[in-house]
């Protein structure tokens, strides 16, 4: 992370990148629970999409530390 406060085409950058991810995050839930409803699920595919859920998790998480000012202790 850089050491400068971020400008507000940063931030708005950055909520914009946030809320991609969250809609895909959430649309890969709906995905996965159909493939799980629907047999036989591929384990497979089941398998991918759960790790790329969870990767883009880490990426929100990330994204939204970095739009939480600094709090000075």
């Amino acid at each position: 992370m850089s050491l400068h406060p971020l400008n507000e085409a940063e931030i708005s950058d950055l909520r914009n990148q946030l809320h991609e991810l969250q809609v895909e995050h959430r649309d890969l839930d709906l995905v996965i629970t159909h493939l799980i409803d629907s047999p036989p699920p591929d384990e497979l595919l089941v398998r991918r999409l759960k790790k790329r859920k969870l990767l883009l998790k880490d990426r929100i998480l990330q994204l939204e530390q970095m739009l939480v000012p600094d709090i000075p202790a």
